[in-house]
């Protein structure tokens, strides 16, 4: 079951993608859309009538609202894109029940783990390639990891609304509940992991769950000596590392790669 989120809570999303996303996906409390009175500088009047569509079928309000009231909703980088939705939390499952989640409606897919990611900017991009990956779930400590706040969705452009979170207070006994599930835990480990690229198919297809730590201090000990293998993503060129969401993204692909092409479905 989902876990108590602050269910009475308000929030204002922003911007295109958050909006028809959080509308499309419906798992989220929606109050009511706000659409900018000047179409000339709001959305495009397709993107604009999607919205109201996609706001009508979902049963919301829909408000035309002047330019100065929508920006009174407008997030720190200052462009709503002429569109604000109101809205309720985004539900946190328990990890029990996003296991039970990862195998529906069909067979098959990873889990993502964050090992103290905070930058929102950053839990959203991975967000964003995780659920574009085909990742069914996303795992967040409750210490050390942010909220699941409108910066996240408008960084994830939308795709948080989609992708199951669950939020679990050791990371390190989490992992270990999941490996005797059956999943096998793949970390991030620069300069101490195995080459990605060397590790053979075998290995890295099936239930999986990948780590991914911090930029700084990545994964910490503690976690990745839960993990069955440890993985480095190769470095040829000066620069010796990546942004965590450029990592993700390397790294979860891959292991697209690797389960289309061993016919791997992950769950028994």
């Amino acid at each position: 079951m989902p876990r108590e989120n602050a269910a009475t809570s308000t929030h204002w999303l922003t911007g295109i993608h958050p909006v028809r996303e959080a509308l499309r996906a419906r798992r989220r409390r929606l109050d009511c859309l706000w659409v900018r009175m000047e179409e000339s500088s709001g959305p495009a009047p397709r993107e604009r009538a999607e919205l109201v569509e996609l706001a009508r079928q979902a049963e919301v309000p829909v408000e035309e609202v002047e330019a100065r009231r929508l920006a009174q909703r407008v997030e720190a980088d200052g462009n709503a894109q002429g569109v604000a939705l109101r809205v309720g939390p985004l539900p946190e499952l328990t990890l029990e029940t996003l296991v039970a989640q990862a195998c529906e409606p069909e067979p098959g897919g990873n889990l993502l783990a964050l090992d103290g990611v905070e930058d929102p900017q950053n839990v959203g991009a991975l967000a964003r390639v995780a659920e574009a990956a085909g990742v069914r779930g996303l795992i967040l400590t409750q210490r050390r990891a942010p909220a699941l706040t409108p910066a996240v969705s408008r960084a994830s452009a939308g795709a948080i609304e989609w992708l199951p979170v669950a939020r679990v207070p050791n990371l390190s006994r989490a992992l270990q509940e999941l490996q005797k599930d059956g999943y096998w835990v793949v970390a991030a480990a620069p300069s101490t992991g195995e080459g990605l690229y060397q590790m053979e198919d075998k290995l890295l297809t099936g239930r999986l769950v990948v780590v991914l730590g911090s930029e700084g201090a990545g994964v910490r000990a503690s976690v990745l000596a839960q993990a069955d293998h440890r993985v480095e993503i190769p470095m040829r060129g000066r620069i010796q590392s990546l942004n965590v969401s450029t990592a993700g993204a390397v790294l979860l692909y891959d292991l697209v790669r690797r389960a289309e092409a061993s016919g791997s479905e992950g769950c028994g």
